[in-house]
């Protein structure tokens, strides 16, 4: 697996919803599971099926998690340049179409959560964005064609 970089906030969320899940779920899993057993003939209970399934999804789940933990690094933002658009800049940008305005901060995959207009490095606008300058002209395909954006603030 490639490293994964995580900003403070985003690794102490990650550990601790592994630990929700290795914690609280795991035990509410492994319950259902035996109150299922309990009534019967396993072959034919669909709870226990269920039980099951769920288990192996939320083990699944938490075998990621704890990967990506154990191979992200955490940023130093005291070392973050506003130059130009990089890794956890937050970047206003203006759609040259409409004139539209909006600020995005731009975070690791993991991290990305578009009601806090956090957005993945890896999405379209991200990656246009990335290396250039306030005043730069950013042209960004995206699936409904090509968008033009000035970079009008780069900060933290």
């Amino acid at each position: 697996m490639a490293k994964s970089y995580l900003t403070e906030e985003g690794y102490y969320k990650l550990k601790a919803e592994i630990e929700q899940l290795v914690s609280i779920e795991r035990p509410k899993i492994s319950q259902q599971i035996a109150d299922a057993r309990d009534k019967g003939d396993l072959s034919e209970n669909a709870e226990y099926d269920a039980a099951k399934e769920a288990q192996g999804h939320m083990e699944a789940k938490i075998a990621v998690l704890q990967s990506t933990l154990r191979q992200s690094q955490i940023i130093d933002q005291s070392k973050i340049d506003t130059s130009s658009v990089q890794l956890l800049n937050k970047v206003k940008i203006k759609n040259l179409k409409n004139g539209m305005e909006v600020e995005y901060t731009i975070v690791p995959v993991i991290e990305a959560n578009i009601k806090e207009k956090k957005i993945s490095v890896e999405t379209p606008i991200a990656k246009g964005l990335m290396g250039k300058k306030v005043g730069d002209i950013a042209k960004i395909s995206v699936p409904s064609g090509l968008m033009e954006f000035e970079i009008m603030n780069i900060s933290i």
